[in-house]
């Protein structure tokens, strides 16, 4: 899927809602994230089991096994529905997250979503048990891809591979949590001084 700059492609990664979905089972998909939305955001996401989900929805525990076949099933189709969303902001949103703005705009506003997605998801994104592997996700390489196409017009290059990994370092949920929890920094502050290090970077690169 072409986002418009300049030739290069970020892969589009939908969420686990296939075409031809009955309106029913669509309904009963939404109302079943929103559900398990709820739970994790007032209890924790060590809250959210099969049968609190069903309680919080309103309908049955096979209801829930039928749409996400398991507890696994149903937190990486919550994280899928908030991923989408933000892909869909940055590749067809409005400005700056979207296109029009210049590069350096939509990468900080991109951090500033990837930080508050991170941090309104944090007890999941920990649980989910990040590792390496993660990275290999379409979503994580979609993220990384547009990460590097900013910066890329940003006039850094050839090789941003480490750049690339070090920019998003710090939004990722392990480094989020420790500075919350151990080094004591709330998310606006996390926002700010990861902000002021992406700015110095780039007046770094314009000087030379």
């Amino acid at each position: 899927m072409s986002n418009g700059q300049e030739g290069t492609r970020i892969p589009l990664h939908l969420p686990a809602n296939p075409d031809g979905e009955r309106a029913d089972a669509a309904r009963n998909r939404r109302l079943l994230l929103a559900a398990a939305k709820r739970l994790i955001d007032t209890q924790g996401a060590a809250a959210v089991t099969m049968d609190a989900v069903a309680r919080e929805a309103g309908v049955g525990k096979g209801t829930v096994f039928r749409r996400f076949g398991s507890r696994t099933g149903l937190m990486i189709a919550l994280l899928d529905h908030t991923e989408s969303e933000i892909q869909q902001a940055y590749l067809f949103g409005p400005e700056p997250l979207g296109p029009g703005a210049p590069p350096l705009d939509r990468l900080l506003a991109y951090g500033r979503a990837r930080l508050k997605l991170t941090a309104d998801h944090l007890d999941i994104l920990l649980e989910a048990g990040a590792t390496g592997q993660h990275m290999r996700h379409p979503v994580a390489m979609a993220a990384a891809q547009h990460v590097r196409i900013l910066l890329t017009q940003l006039g850094f290059g050839p090789r941003l591979d480490v750049m690339v990994v070090a920019v998003q370092a710090p939004l990722e949920a392990t480094a989020v949590e420790h500075l919350l929890h151990v080094v004591g920094l709330d998310v606006q502050t996390i926002g700010e001084q990861w902000e002021r290090t992406v700015t110095t970077l780039v007046a770094g690169r314009a000087d030379d």
